[in-house]
């Protein structure tokens, strides 16, 4: 059985506890939360979040890019969302590569000249927070009144530490 039929099986436990009510379209928290797509971060129930409470967006090391951008506006105008939270994370897969090495490995495994793409890595997780808040506050498609904040999730002990 493929993990694919296992959470189709998960799921029909999980659609009977989720129960029928329509939840509305728009996040109850007008938070959205841009973070990783580590498998060992949970950010809904680390952060007491419930169905429907906040947007939450993922990519590789958590990272404020276009897209990511692209994103929050449509969060913003479109359902109305107030604060992003930048949740980045202690033992980052983005903090184990440069992208000078990582350029090499995927020519060598998949023959693909990645030469100059900026896969994002960094190595201090604190700095990656503050440049990804400087990447929002000097953006011109966030407003000045969306509150931005950053913090790091220690992914050993699930405890959050505040970055200014």
């Amino acid at each position: 059985m493929s993990y694919f039929e296992k959470f189709l099986t998960t799921n029909r436990a999980y659609a009977d506890f989720h129960g029928s009510a329509h939840l509305p379209l728009k996040p109850k928290t007008q938070v959205a939360i841009v973070t990783c797509m580590d498998s060992r971060l949970h950010v809904a129930p680390a952060l007491g979040l419930a169905l429907g409470d906040a947007h939450i967006l993922r990519n590789a090391g958590g990272r404020v890019t276009e897209d990511m951008i692209r994103s929050l506006v449509i969060s913003q105008q479109q359902m109305g969302t107030r604060e992003i939270v930048v949740l980045h994370h202690t033992d980052c897969g983005a903090q184990t590569f440069r992208n000078e090495d990582f350029a090499r490995h995927i020519h060598k495994e998949l023959g693909v000249d990645v030469t100059g793409q900026d896969f994002l890595p960094f190595t201090d997780v604190e700095e990656s927070i503050r440049e990804d808040m400087a990447i929002l506050r000097n953006s011109p498609l966030i407003p000045d009144d969306v509150i931005i904040s950053g913090a790091v999730y220690d992914v050993d002990t699930g405890l959050m530490t505040e970055v200014i």
